[in-house]
């Protein structure tokens, strides 16, 4: 592990430990989550902590499937990745049972295969890029809760800009992502 991802990691739990330390809500939840964007599916597995009345913190471990196709910089881009969100979510009422707006942040550690072709569809050049992608996201969705408030559901919509603050490899694409997604899962 690098030395920044080393800082960027202690960084990170010294950041949270004080929200998550300080909260005054016992609501945890687990959720795997799902989002699906224009060029890719992204599963993954979401740690929430409630803090004051309607506030939460948020981690996430994830896998992005990508399939820029032709709407990259080169001709055929796909391939994945994995990384890690960290967010902040708002909830409009008490008891985590509603509306909520959220800002969040995507790292991704993503490998793509690329090709480029002639007019009459031949491969004329290919490679591999290694990219570290930043993403700054806004979401907004409703939780839902069951009746005996031991399962969420959550679907949600979220806007972000891809930026590749690393790149390995020929250019790939990055910009505007549009985000569909769901999470599911207990409530402790």
């Amino acid at each position: 592990m690098t030395s920044f991802k080393k800082a960027f990691v202690i960084g990170l739990i010294w950041t949270l430990f004080p929200l998550v330390s300080y909260a005054q809500s016992s609501v945890f939840d687990l959720n795997f989550e799902f989002q699906a964007y224009p060029t890719g599916l992204i599963p993954g597995l979401r740690l929430e902590k409630g803090f004051a009345d309607q506030h939460a913190v948020h981690l996430r471990l994830g896998y992005n499937w990508i399939r820029h196709r032709d709407l990259g910089v080169q001709d055929d881009e796909r391939g994945d990745g994995y990384g890690f969100t960290l967010g902040y979510k708002y909830y409009f009422r008490e008891a985590f049972q509603a509306w909520f707006l959220g800002a969040r942040n995507d790292i991704w550690f993503n490998t793509l295969d690329w090709e480029d072709y002639d007019a009459g569809g031949n491969v004329v050049d290919s490679g591999t890029t290694k990219i570290t992608v930043v993403q700054p996201t806004a979401e907004v969705g409703f939780t839902f809760v069951s009746g005996e408030g031991k399962w969420t559901f959550s679907p949600n919509l979220a806007f972000g800009y891809e930026v590749n603050v690393k790149t390995d490899g020929a250019e790939v694409g990055e910009g505007a992502i549009l985000l569909l997604g769901i999470k599911i899962g207990p409530r402790f």
